[in-house]
């Protein structure tokens, strides 16, 4: 793991080399092919998700979609990376205590725990990966949302927005994620944070967060404002491409892909 406290110091101005806003195909409009009808991606071979270097990617690159072996990269819109060391995280709206956290308060001040679980995109393509952060409780104790709070509203450095009910980043598996197998969550998957829930269709795990707003009402996120995205992103049954195994079809029932 990662030293917390010498984040800024040793690494910072990389790390932004190293999650949805939205797991769709290349452009900020395109369509997305149903998961139950999606053709297979080529099989990649690659046993497990990249982890990428620290340094592999300067703050300010401009990231964009691609294939990557063992995970693909997707996201609303090109756009430059966010760098670590000045990015923060404002949460406000329905709350008691509005606060704005750097990423080195996030590290240092939050209970981290981590989780292995596979994101499934709508795609119809999946991936597997450790993931590390801090949960929805624990932002609670900070920022008190008010009892006519019920949902939250991402805001994101690319422009991209979702809206999740309180009570499904209340369930277990729900994580606000600052690291990925062990290492600082890679620019390309999100930093510096991303939310993961993995019983819901990527595009509803907001990445590159910079907001969180608590409402007292719900709404679509952006995919469900352009195209036939469901709102609440529920996974549905289907056919899936593991990258991290060997890509061939396997039959998903809905739901957390758990099977493998």
């Amino acid at each position: 793991m990662i030293n917390r406290r010498r984040f800024l110091h040793i690494g910072l101005a990389g790390l932004a080399g190293g999650l949805a806003a939205a797991c769709v195909r290349p452009g900020p409009r395109s369509p997305i092919i149903p998961a139950t009808i999606v053709p297979g991606p080529t099989p990649t071979g690659a046993a497990t998700a990249p982890t990428a270097s620290p340094a592999a990617m300067a703050p300010g690159t401009i990231l964009h979609n691609e294939n990557t072996p063992g995970f693909y990269v997707r996201y609303f819109k090109p756009f430059p990376a966010p760098d670590p060391a000045v990015w923060q995280l404002t949460v406000g709206g329905l709350v008691d205590a509005p606060i704005t956290l750097s990423l080195e308060q996030i590290l240092r001040d939050l209970p981290h725990t981590e989780q292995n679980t596979r994101l499934k995109c709508v795609e119809g393509w999946s991936s597997r990966a450790t993931w590390g952060g801090f949960t929805c409780a624990a932002l609670a104790a900070l920022v008190k949302p008010q009892p006519a709070a019920t949902h939250v509203r991402f805001d994101c450095a690319d422009g991209y927005w979702e809206v999740l009910p309180i009570s499904e980043l209340q369930r277990e598996g729900a994580l606000f994620v600052t690291h990925m197998n062990g290492q600082l969550l890679p620019a390309q998957y999100g930093a510096p944070l991303r939310m993961i829930l993995p019983w819901l269709y990527g595009y509803k795990g907001a990445k590159a967060v910079t907001g969180l707003q608590f409402h007292s009402k719900g709404g679509p996120g952006y995919w469900s404002t352009v195209g036939p995205y469901t709102e609440d992103g529920n996974i549905l049954p289907g056919i899936d491409y593991p990258l991290d195994l060997d890509g061939k079809p396997r039959q998903v029932d809905g739901g957390e892909v758990t099977e493998y």
